[in-house]
């Protein structure tokens, strides 16, 4: 399988490091090409997660069967990587896919909803005795930069299923923002310097007399860490990734004006400030009725933004050192029910993965183009979720089977099986 391009890569890093520690305020500058080859394998990785929130179907998007029982009415399209088409509904994508690893053969044990969000988004089905983090806190627990001011787990747009920190704690959860790429709310005071040192100094004061004798309180809630941690991020030059205004409009066009195009947008101007993992949004794939008129809305959005996002982070070196997924918690299913919709179908469902070391220009697994006996389903070359997860892991250079103690005293590792090693470069 061919490889993915060797680029040289901007380490952005060793900038904001060295500026933080002079008490510099960071922008967003380039380092030469020669700057970036020397540290380019030194960069840590970041993780871009694009969340397809009700479970986008692989017929519609990824894994196309025209002309077939299960493929409806689309049409399948050429892409840039020769013999691999994909849906008419991705004609942007289609020219970003010699970028990418296509998975058609994820497989998941879990077809509801929340429990299915949670098996893929952390690669351990649900367990009622312990709660387990998310890739992009593990990510960002494992890897932070302490030169970022603001969150290293960030999700933009509106979900229903959070990503969390599970065992690792409630400050590794996700910071949100609901509407990205818009200035957001509380972030700046409204009152003058003086004033607002009064506050503070008065807060401070009832903080004193809050932990005084409440030392477990104090900690189980965090309310001091998240203080100070908020008017850090107050003080931060780097709040500005979180706003695209300073965007030319041609880059804002492309991504999309919509609020996941705007995060999509906002998710590469965090990755390039140091934030470790960022999860966007999109709903509105749960089509048990009308599904191809649900796909054809949300595939708009989608395309795009995704296409975008692609070639942003390559225009820029950064994509060799971000992992871009995009998933939902299943798939849909081969057959059309009577409300012209799919329903659930975790038995096989596609995902696209990009960058951090992974393969481009590769396609996993194959799926029927018949409707297939559901006692059996099985696609060619299965990739179970727990593989996927610790894939992604070693990518962003997290070892899959390091024990960490939970907080009950249990040892658990960051995934459950071993990574697919074929998907990565090296």
């Amino acid at each position: 399988m061919p490889t993915a391009d060797t680029r040289i890569s901007a380490d952005r890093r060793t900038v904001l490091q060295i500026m933080a520690s002079l008490g510099v305020s960071v922008s967003l500058p380039f380092l030469s090409a020669r700057a970036a080859a020397r540290r380019r394998d030194e960069r840590p990785r970041s993780l871009i997660t694009l969340w397809m929130g009700g479970g986008m179907s692989q017929l519609e998007s990824w894994d196309p069967h025209p002309g077939t029982p299960s493929g409806d009415v689309l049409k399948s399209i050429p892409t840039s990587l020769p013999g691999l088409e994909i849906s008419e509904l991705l004609p942007q994508m289609a020219e970003q896919m010699h970028r990418v690893t296509v998975i058609r053969s994820v497989t998941s044990l879990e077809g509801d909803h929340e429990r299915g969000t949670m098996f893929v988004k952390s690669g351990y089905r649900p367990d009622p005795t312990l709660t387990y983090p998310a890739l992009g806190a593990i990510a960002a627990s494992q890897r932070p930069d302490p030169a970022v001011e603001i969150p290293q787990h960030i999700c933009l747009g509106t979900t229903q299923f959070f990503p969390g920190g599970g065992y690792l704690g409630n400050e590794w959860d996700a910071f949100r923002v609901f509407d990205p790429g818009r200035p957001q709310d509380n972030l700046t005071s409204d009152v003058s310097g003086d004033r607002q040192a009064r506050r503070l100094a008065g807060l401070q004061k009832m903080n004193e007399r809050f932990r005084h004798g409440r030392p477990v309180a104090e900690r189980v809630t965090l309310h001091q860490k998240t203080i100070q941690d908020a008017l850090r991020m107050m003080r931060s030059d780097q709040l500005r990734a979180f706003t695209i205004d300073s965007e030319p409009e041609s880059v804002r066009r492309a991504y999309g004006n919509t609020a996941f195009g705007r995060g999509c947008l906002v998710a590469r101007r965090l990755v390039e400030t140091g934030v470790r993992a960022v999860e966007v949004s999109l709903p509105g794939f749960d089509t048990h009725v009308s599904n191809l008129e649900g796909h054809r809305s949300q595939l708009a959005i989608l395309d795009p933004a995704f296409a975008a996002l692609l070639q942003d982070l390559h225009d820029r070196d950064l994509l060799e050192s971000t992992v871009v997924l995009c998933i939902g918690e299943f798939g849909r299913t081969p057959q059309i029910n009577p409300a012209a919709g799919r329903d659930h179908w975790p038995h096989w469902f596609s995902c696209v993965v990009a960058g951090g070391g992974f393969r481009s220009g590769c396609v996993v697994g194959q799926t029927p183009g018949t409707v297939p006996d559901v006692r059996r389903p099985k696609p060619k070359d299965p990739v179970t979720v727990p593989q996927l997860c610790a894939t992604v892991l070693t990518a962003l250079g997290i070892p899959w089977d390091e024990e960490v103690m939970t907080p009950v005293g249990r040892p658990m590792k960051f995934a459950g099986q071993a990574p697919r090693k074929s998907l990565l470069i090296g």
